[in-house]
């Protein structure tokens, strides 16, 4: 019996930690924190995390970090900006948004591989290489652009009404079936598990494991872009200052969902589950008037907590 709790506390967590989260809001909040148009909104306010979520599992999964997809989400979203700006269709825009996350990834995955930096400090590095290039691209100021369709995948209320969540909602599913299927159903994702397991054993057992960890850091670079391309969408500018502090949020989703920052453990739907949790919390915040500084403590209060649980849950392993 023991043993099945174990083993069902990292699935059932995320889900027990967002009906607690639902609950209390429910309780203390305004009578339309469970109405139809909050549920939209908590939905579309998740599209940023959530996709950031997508790749950071893969990372965290193969024993990594990445400090740096918010200023990778600041510079994708700018770069998307500047290319509508030039006179370029919507999606030749939307290319270079997500080519400009999955370079930054590459530069990350070969920092890692070839000069054997660890992630935390190369990732850390991009932090500050990422937004300083935003901000000087954008000449430190928010970026104005032409109206396309970009902007509509993030609208609140989509045409044709039936489809009920903004479009952007409806990729970030499909992303994450997507994601979850490569994750659980191909060699990639067994190495990636194998990987952030053990690198020794899994590069003893014929992983190329400098291989697998630059295609993931490219995967989570691509991930980070494209969320950069759904903030501007949001925001209808590419702005150099937007999403610092989203890499924690996004972190913080996957570590709810049953990642591990040991590695070797993670789930793309504990993580999706995370980032809706991560939404509602700062939705039921903002709805009950709640300072911001109390959303902060309460992310950080999140994140340990979830880590004391992983750490005490391989110590009774």
């Amino acid at each position: 019996m023991k043993e099945r709790l174990r083993k069902l506390l990292p699935i059932l967590g995320p889900f027990l930690g967002l009906a607690f989260v639902l609950a209390l809001f429910t309780a203390i909040g305004p009578e339309g924190f469970l109405s139809s148009y909050n549920f939209r909104t908590v939905a579309t306010q998740t599209v940023i995390v959530g996709l950031g979520a997508l790749g950071m599992t893969y990372v965290i999964i193969s024993g990594g970090i990445d400090l740096s997809v918010g200023s990778v989400i600041a510079l994708a979203s700018v770069i998307t900006a500047l290319v509508l700006d030039a006179g370029h269709d919507a999606l030749t825009a939307c290319v270079a948004g997500v080519g400009t996350g999955l370079a930054c990834g590459l530069v990350n995955g070969l920092l890692i591989t070839q000069l054997g930096i660890v992630p935390f400090i190369v990732t850390l590095g991009m932090l500050g290489i990422a937004r300083g290039l935003a901000k000087y691209l954008a000449d430190e100021q928010k970026v104005d652009a032409p109206t396309s369709w970009i902007t509509d995948l993030m609208t609140k209320a989509p045409e044709p009404a039936w489809l009920f969540f903004a479009p952007g909602v409806w990729l970030l599913f499909a992303l994450a079936a997507v994601l979850a299927l490569v994750l659980r159903s191909t060699v990639f994702g067994t190495h990636t598990f194998a990987v952030g397991s053990n690198e020794a054993t899994a590069e003893l057992c014929g992983v190329r494991v400098t291989r697998v960890k630059v295609a993931i850091y490219a995967l989570c670079g691509a991930c980070a872009g494209l969320a950069g391309v759904m903030q501007f969408g949001r925001l209808t500018v590419g702005d150099p200052t937007t999403a610092m502090g989203k890499e924690l949020d996004i972190i913080a989703a996957v570590v709810i969902g049953g990642g591990s920052l040991a590695g070797g453990e993670g789930r793309i739907l504990g993580s999706l589950v995370g980032a809706f949790l991560m939404s509602y919390l700062a939705n039921g915040c903002n709805l009950i008037g709640a300072p911001t500084f109390i959303q902060e403590i309460l992310i950080g209060c999140i994140i340990i907590a979830a880590v004391a649980l992983d750490r005490l849950r391989h110590a009774a392993r």
